[in-house]
Parts: C-alpha cells; sequence; structure tokens
C-alpha cells in the first residue's frame, strides 16, 4: 500500500483479467450481480437507524484507490483544491484480494485508522454492509440515509446498485458495470452473407454453419476464468442464488442451465466455441484474427480485440444481448465493475460523500473511464467520448445501454467468488473432453461446499 499526492500513468486493472494487463477490470470478476430475493437480514444492527460519528466539516479524508482509479481521485483533487486528502494506492480487491478486510478487521480491533472512503469489488459489499465479528457498526455507511439524495441513486443503471444493498440500506455507488453484449466481425459477417443473431437459436445455427463452410472460426469460448458468468449468467441460471440472506441456491439442473449448457456443448463439438481461453497463453496470437463473434463483456472491444488480439479498427461491431425464441425477457450477465463505499467511521461524511458521487456520476470524470459507468447520464457522456466509441464497425449505443439495464439480478452477489470453482472443477473437465452438461453436478457440488465453507446453507430447488 503506498501514499500518493501526485498524479502518475496509471494502467487498468479493471476486469480485463487479459494478456497481464487488461483484464483486472474484472477482479471485479470476484464480482457478481445480486440477489432478486429478499435478502433482508433477519436480525442484525446494519438495519438499525445510521448515527455517524462526531463530525468535523474540512477535515482531512483518507481515499483508498487501485492504481486504475488513482488518476480519477487525482483529477477529483485538482478540481476541488481545497479539499483535503490523503490518497493511498492498494490492490483494490483484484483478484479476491481480502487485504481491505483484513485491515478493517485490524482497524476494527483497534479502534481507529479506517479510511473514509475505498474502492472494492462488490464482494467486499458483502461483509462491509454487516456488523463485524466483535459487533459494532458495518465499515460500510449507508448512502441512502440522508448521505445521498434518492434522486442521485435511481440515476444509476436499473439493478446495478443490487450489489450494493443490504437490509434495505445501499451501502456503495457502482463505479462501473461490465454487460455482457455480442460482438461480432462486421466485415467477415457481411461477407460471409450471415446475419447477425438475436436469439440464442440463430447464434447456435449460425456458429454450426461457420464450423462447416469455414473451419477453424469461433463464435465464442468457455475457457476463461469468466466465462460462466457470460453465458450461464445470461441464460439465468441459477447457480448463485440467495433466496435468504443466508441460504444460497443452487440448481445447475433447472432448466435455465440445461439449456445454455447443451447449447454450448453442441457448438463446442462442432469446434465453433473453443475451450480455450480467450486470454490464455499463445491464443490471440493464434487465433484472435478467427474470432468471428463473441459473446462477453462491454470491456472486451477495448481489450480484447484492440489491446490482446489487436484487430484493426471498423471491423469489431457489438449487437445487444440474445434471447431466447419465444421469450421476451431481454437478460445478459455481467463480467466485472467496481464500487466506491465511505466510511461509516469517517468524521467527515460530506467531504467523503462528495468524493464517492463525483467519481461515480461525473461527466468530467466518467467520460474518461476506463470501462463503461454504471451511471446512466454519466454512460451517455462516456459513449460520446470518441476514445470509447471510434473504434468500432458500428455505434455500440444502442447495446450497451440495453444490455446495461437487463443484467439478471438472480445471480447474486456472495462472499466468495463465483470464479473459483469453474475454473477448478469446470475448465479442467472441458480441456480433458468431458461436455458442459454431464460436469454440471461436480460444478454444483464445489459451489456448495465454498457456500458451506463460508456460513451459508445451501438448497438445490
Amino acid at each position: 500500500m503506498r501514499s500518493s499526492g501526485s498524479p502518475r500513468a496509471a494502467r487498468r486493472r479493471a476486469v480485463v483479467r487479459t494478456a497481464a494487463a487488461a483484464l483486472s477490470l474484472a477482479t471485479a470478476a470476484t464480482l457478481a450481480g445480486c440477489a432478486s430475493a429478499d435478502t433482508t437480514p433477519q436480525s442484525s444492527s446494519a438495519t438499525a437507524a445510521f448515527k455517524p460519528v462526531a463530525q468535523k466539516d474540512g477535515s482531512q479524508i483518507t481515499v483508498w484507490a487501485d492504481s486504475t482509479r488513482l488518476p480519477s481521485v487525482q483529477a477529483y483533487q485538482k478540481a476541488h483544491p481545497d479539499a483535503k486528502l490523503k490518497i493511498v494506492t492498494y490492490d483494490g480487491g483484484a483478484d479476491g484480494s481480502t487485504y481491505l478486510q483484513s485491515k478493517v478487521q485490524l482497524f476494527d480491533r483497534t479502534g481507529s485508522g479506517w479510511p473514509d472512503v475505498v474502492f472494492g469489488t462488490p464482494t467486499d459489499v458483502t461483509w462491509a454492509s454487516q456488523p463485524g465479528k466483535a459487533g459494532g457498526k458495518p465499515f460500510a455507511a449507508p448512502l441512502d440515509d440522508k448521505l445521498v439524495p434518492r434522486s442521485v441513486l435511481d440515476g444509476f443503471a436499473q439493478g446495478s446498485l443490487s450489489s450494493c444493498e443490504f437490509g434495505g440500506h445501499t451501502y456503495c455507488l457502482r463505479n462501473d458495470i461490465a454487460q455482457v453484449v455480442l460482438w461480432y466481425n462486421k466485415p467477415l459477417m457481411d461477407k460471409w452473407g450471415y446475419k447477425v443473431p438475436s436469439t440464442w437459436e440463430e447464434y447456435e445455427a449460425i456458429g454450426k454453419k461457420v464450423a462447416k463452410e469455414h473451419p477453424g472460426y469461433l463464435v465464442g469460448s468457455v475457457g476463461d476464468t469468466n466465462s460462466h458468468e457470460s453465458y450461464l449468467w445470461s441464460g439465468q441460471c441459477p447457480a448463485f442464488s440467495l433466496v435468504k440472506p443466508d441460504t444460497l441456491r443452487t440448481d445447475l439442473q433447472d432448466p435455465h442451465c440445461t439449456r445454455t449448457a447443451k447449447l454450448l456443448d453442441d457448438l463446442i463439438d462442432a469446434k465453433a466455441v473453443t475451450t480455450k481461453g480467450f486470454f490464455s497463453q499463445g491464443f490471440a496470437k493464434d487465433s484472435g484474427d478467427k474470432v468471428l463473434m463473441a459473446y462477453g463483456p462491454s470491456w472486451y472491444g477495448q481489450y480484447l480485440f484492440k489491446a490482446a488480439f489487436k484487430t484493426p479498427a471498423k471491423k469489431i461491431a457489438a449487437a445487444p444481448p440474445l434471447t431466447w425464441e419465444g421469450e421476451s425477457t431481454v437478460s445478459t450477465g455481467n463480467v466485472g465493475g467496481g464500487v466506491w463505499m465511505v466510511s461509516s467511521h469517517s468524521a467527515n461524511l460530506k467531504a467523503s460523500t462528495d468524493l464517492a458521487t463525483w467519481l461515480t456520476t461525473s461527466d468530467a470524470n466518467q467520460a474518461t473511464a476506463p470501462t463503461y459507468p454504471a451511471y446512466t447520464k454519466a454512460a451517455g457522456a462516456w459513449l460520446a467520448n470518441p476514445a470509447n466509441s471510434g473504434y468500432f464497425a458500428n455505434d455500440v449505443s444502442d447495446a450497451f445501454q440495453k444490455a446495461a439495464g437487463a443484467v439478471w439480478t438472480g445471480w447474486s452477489n456472495t462472499r466468495f467468488s463465483d470464479s473459483t470453482a469453474w475454473s477448478s472443477i469446470v475448465l479442467p473437465a472441458l480441456t480433458a473432453g468431458k461436455s458442459l452438461t454431464a460436469t454440471l453436478p461436480a460444478w454444483q457440488e464445489e459451489i456448495g461446499n465454498e457456500a458451506k465453507a463460508q456460513g451459508y446453507k445451501v438448497v438445490n430447488k
């Protein structure tokens, strides 16, 4: 952890676990969406009225940010020269780090040291919104309790604050989202006479046609540590669904799971979907130019196609999320995104809240952000920035905006990463030639084991 006060170049950490750099966005891929069920604790001091500590307006606040968000905090300091900030860089919860939680537990024991504002992942909110083991107030302040106006909270994309909501209160502001869309190579699709699919059935049909007519070309990958968030989450598969605050439903035999698994198995068998990860070693060099379509997050455009695959400009386009034939509901997944929390221990809540609000909602900040803002108005400014849109072969605004409000909230944010079981159980099985359908029981069992280790009750129906 390092204190900082002067501007410095910062690389994106965000979910993009890419070829080494670009993929940290998804550190936040430990991220999850949020429960659609009632997750209000039955008994918790987190639901009690929030009582701030004695306030000292004008006092210095301490801000913890990852290296990617550091320039934003520095920009706030520049735009607000009277603000007194002590800026500290840390990993921001990257790759499931528990550094923040460990430090907060230490501060809880010593009674001092808490930062006023922190950047983290939605997984951090699962503990930060609850009283510590020794009792007392949660680390995160309930921002909806006279700190952030309801009009501001309502300005975030539908469902994007779900991961911030516990016990009837909102404990964080979403910085960015990574809504899943359909990416495709427009010149090749036009050349080969393929119509951009709007349904999963059309996607499968094109994939099988591509396999026969253009062997070696691909319409997707299931080989990355977050591939399940693109496909199974989009398919409304209840792999991580909190039905109560302490009860997780994981039912991979649900039809929403099995139909998606079968579709992927058929495309894997046809060699149209690869079990190699897009971000695996050597893939960009060997097969990056063979990706006709990819179902993945909004950051794929800049961090997969442009940065990793080095696909020339004006070739890659985006289409809205796919639906199943006969179903009108559009739902999609989310592969990353971070949050800002304000400490309940802050002696300057006014300054802390102002900073967190500016970082997440300001056009001046978010228009140049590395990834798609969760705040709807700021997202419009982001899309209007040529640096974020000029690379693409079409106007991605429609696809991004439709997907932003369609992220399925039934994939819940839990105290453990949703990627671990996928990586340890599913990916090795797929690599060994086993079908995804046949692997579902083992994946479900491992999810259940991880949930129980974290204190959850597990149900399968």
